[in-house]
């Protein structure tokens, strides 16, 4: 495996409505994803003169305009875009070759093609690291004390002295930012503003992610 960094990045934001399975050519259950697209908006572009590197910032979703700040109403007033619920920066090489106001759709993405999905995972709350690291924890059998699922010694005594930074112990589990690399968009339906990818991607139902074509090249 080669990884390459792409020039030109394409991204859209949608919303995870759940998994369900239907049949290849072959005749197997395949897992996809469905993913809600919709309409993406370029509210912002970014150019290496003026901001010294080049992107392009994506909005999606609805809101009420009177929910939003006097700054950011005019952030999309310039674009000349009703507001956005989210917003997502993609750095490209490409930027100069979009147009603020621009809507973007599934169009963007072919069917059999390699993405990536990112989103936010499930909170999980306050975890012991049996469930946060798969500790496999002590012995149960005679003779142990109440000890099953201790982690066990976290560091020496009197050297160092002190517990290492990053060290596996028990604490919040999830609800951190994931990207789950190459993986296939199965399907698609551009009535609906559906995309199917396989395999499962970050998040529960009704989060938001984002989907880009993939930065490694197998």
């Amino acid at each position: 495996m080669t990884i390459k960094q792409l020039e030109k990045r394409k991204a859209l934001i949608g919303k995870k409505l759940g998994m369900t399975q239907i049949w290849d050519e072959s005749g197997v259950f395949v897992p996809v994803t469905v993913i809600e697209v919709g309409s993406n908006v370029v509210s912002q572009i970014k150019t290496t003169d003026k901001d010294g590197y080049d992107s392009v910032q994506l909005a999606y979703g609805q809101i009420d305009p009177k929910k939003v700040t006097k700054a950011i109403k005019g952030h999309f007033d310039k674009a000349k875009i009703p507001p956005r619920r989210y917003l997502v920066e993609l750095q490209t090489k490409d930027a100069a070759d979009y147009k603020l106001g621009q809507e973007l759709s599934i169009d963007e993405f072919d069917v059999g093609g390699i993405v990536d999905v990112s989103g936010t995972t499930k909170g999980k709350g306050f975890a012991g690291t049996m469930k946060r690291y798969q500790f496999a924890g002590v012995s149960a059998s005679h003779g142990a004390h109440r000890n099953h699922r201790k982690p066990g010694s976290i560091g020496a005594c009197a050297t160092p002295a002190r517990v290492f930074k990053g060290l596996r112990m028990s604490g919040r589990m999830g609800g951190l930012k994931k990207t789950i690399q190459n993986l296939v968009l199965f399907a698609k339906d551009s009535d609906k503003g559906y995309l199917l990818v396989k395999g499962a991607v970050p998040g529960g139902k009704g989060s938001i992610v984002v989907v880009k074509n993939a930065v490694k090249i197998v």
